[in-house]
């Protein structure tokens, strides 16, 4: 070993007071700060952690103590404190309750499947109550019932649909910063009250007032349009439909209506035929729901339909998917697979974009559900200005 080697030994071996050994090359290793320091300076802090060294060389060993602690040392013992504050992330295991950390639509799910909601399970109406003519029509021309065996996983559906938006819990509110985000684009988390949802399409600054009739399933279809990367698109060109400055319609809302209509088309057993053929009920519903709300947007963009037209529109857009929901589903078969071949829009561009959309806050939007049942004039509108 030459003079300039150094030899280092056991950590143990350190505890026993033989931090002389170090470095061979210096007699009297203690004599002064910088001799230790030059022979150590090359060496990673992992490494002098691994050994023990730095903290017998900061520490009083043998009755040693230095005379004056300079920079150095004092900058290697903050370096050290680091070291052992150090804590490793491997991809995704940061925190569920992370700010700022998007909520995949599985994710969603399961947290629903694990928490208790036998309250909200006994308001739910599976199916719908048939009588008389009604009940033997449907008996003998209607869809098939669904198998027993997927009856759960359509009540979990439906309970979904009964329960509300609750500000509190840390997995609601991902839900909304991941909608809000995947939609704007912004990299930012936003406060989950404030005008900023009008600019989504909710009517005003709390979006949990505008879930009636369709509760937390109307946010987990939002969830799954914008995190599904085969759906994502779609949800965009919508979104951009929805802000023309001629052809605007509140968004979110429209979304709820959305879901409110397969909520029934479920309840009805217009679904219950291809949820038997693949053996499951919610991407059935998923794709039922993404399906009809590229139906409502065709229509709305090559009909040129406007806010007034909205109740007429969601009217007969409920009458098609409650009759033809294979047809439904067939066309976002067609627009996924365009999707998957690099066709970058298949709805069109509207004829003119304008200046953006006005905030919603200056639209009453009415939902479908809440129409009067034989009034044309509330057919006719569904979006009034609030001054009206």
């Amino acid at each position: 070993m030459n003079e300039n080697s150094c030899s280092f030994h056991s950590e143990k071996e350190l505890r026993d007071g033989q931090v002389e050994s170090v470095c061979a090359a210096y007699p009297s290793p203690y004599d002064k700060d910088t001799g230790v320091l030059r022979a150590l300076r090359g060496i990673p802090i992992s490494e002098l952690k691994n050994h023990g060294i730095l903290r017998a060389l900061t520490a009083e060993a043998n009755g040693w103590q230095p005379g004056v602690v300079n920079a150095e040392v004092l900058r290697a013992q903050e370096e050290w404190e680091a070291v052992d504050n150090i804590q490793t992330e491997s991809g995704n295991q940061a925190s569920v309750d992370q700010p700022g950390q998007l909520i995949s639509f599985s994710e969603a799910l399961q947290h629903f499947q694990t928490v208790d909601l036998s309250s909200f399970k006994k308001r739910i109406q599976p199916t719908i109550r048939r009588t008389g003519l009604a009940a033997i029509r449907h008996c003998l021309f209607g869809p098939p019932k669904l198998h027993q065996g997927l009856r759960e996983e359509r009540d979990l559906v439906l309970t979904i649909a009964q329960c509300g938006l609750d500000s509190q819990d840390p997995m609601h509110g991902r839900v909304l910063q991941t909608i809000y985000k995947k939609l704007t684009g912004s990299k930012f988390d936003c406060a989950l009250h404030g005008d900023h949802w009008e600019d989504l399409g909710f009517q005003g600054a709390n979006p949990a007032t505008d879930l009636r009739g369709a509760g937390f399933l109307a946010l987990l279809h939002l969830l799954y349009l914008v995190m599904d990367s085969k759906t994502l698109l779609m949800a965009q060109e919508i979104f951009r439909l929805s802000r023309h400055h001629i052809q605007q319609f509140p968004f979110c809302l429209m979304s709820v209506n959305i879901t409110r209509i397969t909520i029934q088309a479920l309840r009805e057993d217009s679904l219950s035929r291809e949820c038997n053929r693949q053996q499951k009920v919610v991407p059935v519903v998923n794709s039922f729901y993404a399906a009809t709300f590229l139906r409502l947007a065709h229509v709305w963009r090559t009909q040129q339909k406007t806010i007034a037209d909205s109740g007429l529109v969601l009217k007969d857009l409920e009458v098609l998917a409650k009759k033809s929901p294979r047809r439904l589903l067939k066309t976002l078969e067609i627009y996924l697979a365009g999707v998957s071949k690099g066709q970058a829009s298949l709805l069109g561009a509207p004829k003119c974009y304008g200046p953006q959309a006005p905030h919603s806050k200056d639209l009453t939007f009415t939902g479908v559900c809440d129409l009067p049942p034989h009034s044309s004039e509330g057919r006719a509108y569904l979006g009034l200005p609030r001054e009206m």
